[in-house]
């Protein structure tokens, strides 16, 4: 079990990207390689692309393989990418996964397919299918906001014997779901979703955690530095960074991680263009925030010193 684990060097910080779109809604690739430009010398230890922030659902197949594409021709080898291949369909999402792999990245990400609502064995049997025929090695994405459904620890667990499978996200609001999940599973696969606080120091150091897979990275070098620091013994160095990503947890999330004054993906394009990086345009249904709203969330960012 250990050694399946090991295939990957996926640890420390990773960010789900957003995926920039121009005024008129179009990908914008240049605006594409200058944040990867500068997520890369922020120091992100891999990323995460069409994703959940990435607005996967906004891309037709032809734009998805275009963005894993750009990705992987400026950062492929680089640092560990990892593709967003969600889908309605097994064999959609086996599609993007060589996509993904002609592109150089080194794994995919992968939900139960959104409004569905399927059972356990439904889940199980499409993660089977897809396990058979991807590309690339997989890690399973537990998003109870997105699909409608939280994946019990036993069908985790029962995933997770699946030899293509080497990693879990487990995005759950709840503290003590994420805990027993690590637990049972880290022996097996990679766990992604520790809280940068106390706790999760603890069970990082102690445990010997994987790490977390946060979403766009609008703190820059905070949210790796978190794990740098932790990593090479400085504790008070790593909690500052945690609670710095703490700030925009609180002031900008629920609890069970959707945006608070907008769709997630349009608050975090905000803080991008507010730091002068290109965060772009979201596409609907999803909408920009307001001006109001954009006011705000530039105030959390000039309280961290990031606006002038």
């Amino acid at each position: 079990m250990v050694e399946k684990r090991s295939r990957t060097n996926w640890r420390g910080y990773l960010p789900a990207i957003t995926t920039p779109f121009d005024a008129e809604l179009r990908l914008d690739l240049k605006a594409l390689g200058g944040l990867l430009e500068w997520l890369h010398a922020e120091g992100m230890h891999g990323l995460v692309v069409a994703g959940t922030t990435g607005e996967w659902f906004s891309l037709d197949p032809a734009e998805r393989k275009q963005l894993f594409d750009g990705v992987g021709s400026q950062l492929s080898g680089a640092l560990p990418l990892i593709a967003g291949c969600n889908a309605f369909s097994a064999a959609e999402v086996i599609a993007h996964s060589h996509n993904a792999k002609t592109a150089g990245f080194d794994g995919i990400l992968v939900t139960p397919p959104p409004y569905i609502v399927p059972t356990e064995n439904e889940i199980y049997e499409f993660y089977k299918q897809i396990a058979g025929g991807a590309a690339l090695p997989i890690c399973v994405y537990n998003w109870p906001p997105g699909t409608g459904v939280d994946m019990s620890l036993e069908l985790l667990a029962r995933i997770s014997d699946l030899d293509a499978v080497v990693a879990v996200k487990q995005s759950t609001g709840d503290l003590d779901r994420f805990v027993k999940t690590f637990f049972a599973l880290k022996d097996k696969v990679r766990v992604f979703g520790f809280p940068m606080d106390e706790l999760g120091i603890t069970l990082l150091q102690a445990h010997d955690g994987d790490g977390t897979m946060g979403a766009g990275a609008v703190l820059g070098r905070d949210h790796p530095n978190f794990y740098n620091n932790l990593w090479k013994g400085d504790l008070d160095a790593a909690r500052l960074c945690g609670a710095r990503d703490r700030v925009l947890m609180e002031e900008w999330f629920t609890p069970n991680l959707t945006g608070r004054f907008g769709s997630a993906q349009a608050i975090l394009k905000a803080g991008l263009n507010a730091r002068g990086l290109p965060g772009g345009f979201v596409r609907p249904p999803i909408r920009d925030l307001t001006a109001v709203d954009q006011a705000q969330v530039a105030d959390t960012l000039r309280s961290l010193g990031l606006v002038n």
